[in-house]
């Protein structure tokens, strides 16, 4: 899992390069970020290459390439880099033959995550979505429709449609449906910090939410995302 400053970094060079140009300068990169000196764009570029998201190109000046994008990043229409290619479900992969449209799996579609209302209040039985076998894992499912900004970071925008595996555990990191007080339904990134919890939004407008952790139950761990453009 990348740090917040590490997934913006990368996103810069890659969008940046995805429109033709060559990476930013490690100026340019300090002023985008907000950081105080360069030697912090070192580090940060350093993790990414560790980590097999960028590789230097030896014996060119700003020579850097994107190897990986981070998880939850839906690429634009308008980008026709190889490594944002990799992320897009081909026509044949996904809708290969009539014989696999017929066996689409129906999930529940519960409504919008809504605050002060727990998953089971906004369940409508008579809604469901069909879903492709190969984006479902081993267990429960359902899906919801996201309702605001706060992980719009992480790729997952304002009425897009989230596919959720059930579970009542989530590793740090994962991106997690949180019932909070028994009252508030939330979609957010879940991480633990000594004896708390932390629900981290994917917005910088929004500050982190601090919980003991009796007072937050997991309800299921994101896995998948439709989003239809209009």
């Amino acid at each position: 899992m990348l740090t917040k400053k590490q997934r913006e970094l990368l996103l810069l060079i890659h969008e940046r390069m995805a429109e033709g140009e060559v990476a930013p300068s490690f100026e340019e990169m300090k002023n985008e970020l907000g950081l105080k000196s360069k030697s912090g764009i070192h580090r940060l570029i350093s993790g990414l290459v560790e980590r097999g998201y960028l590789e230097r190109l030896p014996h060119r000046a700003r020579a850097l390439e994107v190897k990986k994008l981070p998880e939850g990043y839906l690429p634009g229409n308008n980008d026709n880099t190889e490594v944002a290619s990799r992320l897009r479900p081909t026509s044949s992969s996904v809708f290969d033959s009539a014989e696999e449209l017929a066996n689409f799996e129906p999930i529940p579609l519960y409504g919008r995550i809504a605050a002060g209302t727990p998953i089971e209040a906004i369940r409508d039985e008579g809604q469901t979505v069909d879903i492709p076998p190969h984006l479902l894992a081993g267990g429960e499912h359902y899906a919801l429709e996201v309702d605001g900004d706060s992980m719009i970071n992480a790729g997952i925008n304002d009425h897009d449609i989230v596919i959720i595996k059930k579970t009542e555990t989530a590793e740090n990191g994962t991106i997690v449906v949180a019932l909070v007080d028994d009252a508030e339904v939330t979609l957010k990134r879940f991480r633990k910090s000594g004896s708390k919890i932390i629900l981290e939004p994917e917005n910088d407008n929004y500050e982190p939410q601090i919980f003991d952790p009796e007072r937050v139950k997991i309800q299921g761990q994101l896995i998948s995302l439709f989003r239809t453009y209009h």
